[in-house]
């Protein structure tokens, strides 16, 4: 491998040439280097702003390819199994886009072959590469909220378009799986706890997917309520309530996208402390992580262990809700 990680990305998506292209270009370490895609239009896009870019017409081309070392893999959720394990068997490393897999038992097939192989295979959870997350996890383990109690996380956006693949259960639509693993995901990585038992799933299906749910969970030390829809207007917000304090994260999932990311700290002689992150790009900083581990063997934040956890839970949460 040379100084920096050749990056190629399997199939030309609207997200991929929008937001994580560019961070794979910019990110340190490491340099966007191939597109696969069968329509030359789709990757004219991608080469307006990386002239050098190969292009491939077919996924299996740029997984032969032997100047790539990792592959992006942003393709509809149903495929993410078999296109990462096919990378993988190629001798690329992996990032790919959530939920990796539509149940936790596939993922134990990914540690396996991450074991076995030596090669870094991860989700695409670029949250808990942010600082607004990290400052959150931080507070939270100084003690300064006192004995947490209660979580709420709020995700909501309004895509009611059947062709999209979000609206397709054949692909693995649904919102728990688009978005739920932001509210799961995001509780479990500041508090360290797992979920004890699903107290409640109130789930609109249509066409056999999960439009809106509503939980609530128990986990050791708080109760938990989430909201995720695909079908309200949008809104971001998650909510840690200890007994000495509590904090709100503003613009936790899409930070300068939806707005800017901030932490409000409210104490307990009602003073309020906040923490405002208007610049940092959470693409590009979970891109320069994978680099870094891929590189110099930096452990990975967000190992595929974690990943299971997440997906765990929304596990349980669709088996209660059905």
């Amino acid at each position: 491998m040379a100084d920096h990680v050749n990056w190629g990305i399997l199939g030309a998506s609207n997200f991929a040439h929008n937001h994580m292209g560019p961070a794979i270009h910019a990110a340190g370490g490491g340099r966007l280097a191939a597109l696969a895609t069968s329509d030359p239009a789709k990757a004219e896009p991608f080469q307006s702003w990386c002239p050098d870019l190969r292009v491939h017409d077919s996924y299996d081309a740029l997984l032969a390819d032997p100047g790539i070392d990792a592959v992006y893999i942003p393709l509809p959720n149903h495929l993410h199994v078999e296109w990462a394990t096919k990378a993988a068997e190629a001798g690329k490393h992996v990032l790919c886009e959530k939920p990796i897999a539509l149940e936790a038992s596939e993922i134990d097939d990914l540690i396996a072959l991450r074991d076995r192989t030596g090669l870094l295979i991860a989700e695409a959870y670029m949250i808990v590469h942010h600082p607004q997350w990290q400052k959150a996890k931080a507070l939270y383990e100084e003690g300064v909220l006192g004995e947490i109690k209660r979580v709420d996380c709020d995700f909501t956006y309004n895509n009611p378009d059947p062709g999209n693949v979000r609206n397709k259960p054949s692909m693995g639509g649904g919102g728990l799986r688009d978005i739920g693993v932001y509210i799961f995901g995001g509780t479990r990585f500041v508090t360290g706890q797992e979920p004890e038992e699903i107290l409640s799933a109130d789930i609109d299906w249509q066409q056999d997917f999960d439009t809106t749910a509503a939980i609530t969970a128990r986990f050791p030390s708080f109760r938990y309520s989430g909201l995720v829809s695909m079908r309200m207007a949008p809104l971001q917000e998650v909510t840690f309530h200890g007994d000495k304090a509590w904090m709100r994260l503003s613009v936790p999932f899409n930070a300068q996208v939806y707005g800017e990311a901030r932490i409000e700290l409210h104490g307990p002689d009602l003073t309020t402390r906040s923490w405002r992150f208007p610049a940092a790009n959470h693409y590009v900083l979970q891109v320069a992580a994978f680099n870094a581990s891929v590189r110099d063997g930096t452990a990975y934040p967000c190992p595929l262990e974690f990943v299971r956890g997440t997906q765990a839970m929304i596990d349980m949460v669709l088996q209660a809700g059905r």
